[in-house]
């Protein structure tokens, strides 16, 4: 069998088996509609209660600001839905390398409830100029907007972390609605949602080792919202469809294997990525990063020299069993390449590649992926053999 090398784990995760062996009671025995008054009914909807009571105690919050949804992207929309249509915001405040899933309902909403947006500051690295967002709330609420603001706290492509804790103090002194799209963190941070100061929060279970299609949306204690999906009165009537079961007992089971074992998986993530950023730094001294040494530890975006083309690397990895990606996985596809590499404005020459690890991701598969990078890249590394 031809080794495999799976180092897109930032797009998607595998499976956990214990996750998948919570979940299989679910479909086979408790399969009742949690809306059904009968036993069987009762006992789907006394799972997904437990299953919230679990999430929110994880994440140091109360059980009632926990909604369950289909992931990130509708955690996203409902959180900026709400801002502008039950809490009044009139104006956004975001960041040019937002997921798609922000940016496009930003620019939905300003274009079609006419009301006003701008992105704020980033360095080189793109960490977010706090005193530029400081002083971008100060002037649009004296103008009498009130504002939102929607900042991710770890970057799906370069893996540049938020101070999302100081933008939490700023936005609360200008009265400000702050939203963050927290996929890449929930399930790879101990983290309370308390402490940061957000008014909503979003997670995806498929990030850490949960199914896909499960999601979490973090309301604050009192921050009115409304539904997004319309129809019954699931989730407390915020978010009508029969719920997803076995994919919440899977959330929660990965959430908690996530934070119980997050000493160890860290750790060894940790020393993945720095295997492959001293294996890189050794086969040419033309190769750079996007990603900090302080960025979120399971992405490494790699800048390769002059010569080499992204979509060609790629499909030569693909061709030898590694998985890699010139950017997000919901960008791939998209004509104008990552508009994350393009917001940071760097003159890069050659191909970009992010690679991202988990707990299932082997030493084997770095040094795998590392040979077979060497033995691509010619003497002088300028270019790709074919």
């Amino acid at each position: 069998m031809n080794q495999i090398a799976y180092l897109d784990n930032a797009a998607t995760t595998q499976l956990d088996p214990k996750v998948l062996e919570s979940m299989i009671p679910y479909m086979e025995e408790y399969y009742g509609n949690p809306s059904s008054i009968y036993a069987l009914g009762r006992q789907s909807r006394l799972a997904i209660e437990s299953s919230r009571k679990q999430v929110a105690e994880m994440l140091g919050v109360k059980a009632t600001s926990i909604y369950f949804t289909s992931g990130g992207t509708e955690s996203n929309n409902t959180a900026i839905a709400a801002a502008v249509n039950e809490l009044g915001c009139t104006h956004i405040i975001t960041s040019p390398i937002e997921h798609h899933a922000v940016l496009h309902t930003v620019e939905h909403y300003c274009q079609y409830n006419k009301l006003s947006c701008s992105l704020v500051k980033l360095n080189a690295m793109g960490e977010v100029d706090l005193p530029d967002l400081e002083n971008q709330l100060a002037a649009y609420t004296k103008q009498g907007h009130k504002c939102l603001v929607s900042l991710m706290h770890a970057n799906n492509e370069i893996g540049v972390l938020l101070e999302i804790e100081a933008v939490g103090v700023i936005a609360r002194r200008h009265g400000a609605i702050f939203h963050s799209d927290c996929v890449q963190t929930i399930g790879h941070y101990p983290i309370n949602l308390i402490d940061y100061g957000v008014h909503f929060a979003s997670a995806s279970g498929h990030k850490f080792h949960g199914p896909k299609g499960t999601g979490i949306l973090y309301v604050s204690d009192g921050t009115k919202f409304g539904a997004l999906i319309h129809g019954g009165s699931q989730e407390r009537k915020k978010r009508a469809g029969t719920e997803n079961v076995h994919g919440i007992i899977g959330f929660t089971k990965a959430l908690a294997l996530a934070m119980d074992n997050f000493l160890h998986d860290h750790s060894y993530i940790k020393s993945l990525n720095k295997r492959m950023r001293l294996g890189l730094k050794a086969i040419s001294k033309n190769i750079s990063f996007n990603s900090s040494e302080n960025s979120l530890y399971t992405v490494l975006s790699v800048n390769f020299p002059a010569g080499t083309h992204t979509d060609l690397m790629l499909a030569l990895m693909d061709r030898k069993g590694i998985y890699a990606s010139g950017g997000s996985a919901c960008s791939s596809g998209d004509d104008g390449g990552s508009h994350v590499i393009t917001a940071l404005k760097k003159d890069l020459p050659g191909a970009t590649i992010r690679f991202s690890f988990s707990k299932m991701t082997s030493v084997e598969a770095i040094d795998f992926t590392l040979e077979f990078i060497s033995s691509m890249l010619l003497p002088k590394d300028q270019a790709v053999i074919l």
